[in-house]
């Protein structure tokens, strides 16, 4: 079995041949810490799409820290770094801590949303799987009745995670599919439910108003419900990805992030800008196609897969 690190590194090989040997590449054309290696570390982590204002708080951060410290060489700068970076993820991780725990003896209600192509589909997928591994019963609702082919998509992954998973027709209401699938969970003995929902554009009101609605339904069909609303987001769009994440939070408010699509991306570092503005903790990532390649997000592993160069020993 792969470590964390060494899969995260894989699955962001592209974010780590930009900004970590970058660095490396910094570190040995100027050794000497002086304005001009700060001012290239800056546009390193610009181009990584950290973005220009957290890019510049992050570099004035590191460079004053680092005098306070006495640090004399690059290494030990890129190590500071990282430190700062975890620091700004939330701190060192406990495993999965920032994920809940469902109570196994009753039922709890994760709503999925996001905009379309995000791979919201793939992630309910795999996260079904992983929590039936756990020991849960996992059931998947398919509450996005816009789309014709969506719930035959979601059937496959379902049946490849061996979940049941409640549909109805094209076209129908999502809400009340909502509503079905948790007198469905019930009888079925469900303890997980996953709801998909359609994909929506932030600037679309009315289906923004939808998704409102897929929630009250749910609330009413089981006080509390949601438990969780896990926001997708596509690595791919970068910085796009900050204006979709504040307008579904808005909306419906957003307990976690999901980030996907970090294995085809050299935008990992847009991580970093969602969280800070946000404040919303990053729950997953997406590191691959397959239907085990989602892992927990660690603020550690993340760090490593950011910053350690190509080539560099894995543990």
């Amino acid at each position: 079995m792969k470590s964390l690190w060494k899969r995260m590194a894989g699955g962001m090989e592209k974010t780590r041949n930009r900004l970590a040997n970058g660095i490396e590449d910094l570190i040995k054309r100027r050794p000497k810490l002086d304005d001009s290696f700060y001012e290239e570390l800056e546009e390193l982590l610009i181009v990584s799409d950290v973005g220009p204002q957290l890019s510049e708080e992050l570099v004035q951060t590191v460079r004053e820290r680092a005098r306070q410290e006495r640090v004399q060489d690059g290494e030990q700068l890129t190590a500071l770094l990282g430190r700062v970076i975890i620091e700004l993820l939330g701190g060192p991780s406990n495993g999965d801590s920032c994920i809940p725990k469902p109570n196994p003896e009753s039922l709890h209600v994760i709503s999925v949303i996001g905009v379309n192509g995000v791979g919201k589909t793939t992630t309910i997928g795999k996260l079904a799987l992983r929590y039936q591994a756990e020991g849960h019963r996992p059931l998947i609702v398919a509450s996005d009745t816009f789309r014709a082919a969506a719930s035959e998509q979601l059937e496959v992954w379902g049946q490849r995670a061996g979940v049941e998973i409640v549909k109805s027709q094209s076209g129908a209401d999502p809400g009340s599919v909502a509503f079905d699938g948790i007198q469905a969970a019930r009888s079925r003995h469900a303890t997980v439910v996953f709801v998909d929902t359609a994909g929506r554009l932030q600037t679309n009101a009315n289906l923004m108003g939808e998704l409102q609605k897929i929630h009250r339904v749910l609330d009413k069909a089981h006080p509390g419900a949601p438990h969780e609303v896990l926001l997708v987001l596509d690595a791919v769009v970068g910085q796009n990805g900050l204006s979709q994440a504040q307008s579904f939070r808005d909306a419906v408010g957003v307990t976690g992030l999901v980030l996907t699509k970090l294995d085809g991306s050299a935008r990992g570092g847009s991580i970093l800008p969602i969280r800070r503005k946000l404040g919303t903790p990053v729950q997953w990532i997406g590191i691959g196609e397959g239907i085990n390649d989602l892992e927990p997000f660690e603020p550690e592993a993340f760090v490593e897969a950011l910053l350690k160069p190509t080539g560099a020993a894995i543990p």
